[in-house]
């Protein structure tokens, strides 16, 4: 036996699984026919707790392109409103890298509903939508150029394209605006700030 074994034993660690389950259920319909959960029950809180609110894969991807493009920019700013992602302030501009799921990316696969406890995650989802929202409107009345990069805009597919276009947003637009690619929540927020 090792020593991390030892340790672990000693611990009270059999090496046998504990607590919950993340293995796939193999019955669950979760109220639908032909559907089955990703999760067994009481799974999902721990998993969804788990996930970073900061430098995720994504972000970390949008940065390190940016990087080698030659822009320098502050990451995770406090001072403004929603914590941007990334800052660029000789461009005036804020990038929100946005999860599908958390933001409710309209027209996009991967922002599903949950099959369990519906009403707390339509709530949750809902008032993620409702800040984002308010927090463009406040960096726009500010004066910055606000650039939403979604996660499925960042498949191997369109990756190269979207990180070019980005780059591209940045450097060569003067015009204050919110890139509606993809979703329409800011339609409103355009017509506001216009």
């Amino acid at each position: 036996m090792g020593m991390a074994t030892l340790v672990g034993v000693a611990n009270g660690n059999t090496g046998k699984r504990s607590g919950r389950s993340t293995r796939r259920s193999a019955g669950r319909t979760g109220g639908k026919a032909g559907k089955t959960e990703k999760y067994e029950r009481g799974t999902r809180s721990y998993t969804m707790s788990h996930i970073r609110g900061k430098d995720t894969t994504i972000e970390v991807l949008v940065r390190s392109y940016l990087f080698r493009q030659g822009l320098r920019f502050r990451k995770n700013d406090k001072r403004y409103p929603g914590h941007p992602d990334i800052v660029l302030p000789k461009y005036h501009v804020i990038v929100f890298v946005n999860g599908c799921f958390w933001h409710m990316h309209e027209s996009c696969g991967k922002q599903t509903m949950p099959k369990s406890n519906v009403e707390f995650w339509n709530a949750k989802l809902m008032r993620n939508r409702e800040r984002d929202c308010r927090q463009h409107r406040q960096l726009l009345e500010s004066g910055w150029r606000v650039i939403d990069v979604w996660e499925c805009e960042l498949g191997a597919k369109t990756r190269d394209e979207r990180l070019e276009r980005l780059h591209t947003q940045i450097v060569d637009s003067t015009e204050p605006h919110i890139d509606e690619t993809n979703d329409s929540r800011w339609d409103a927020l355009a017509v506001q700030a216009a």
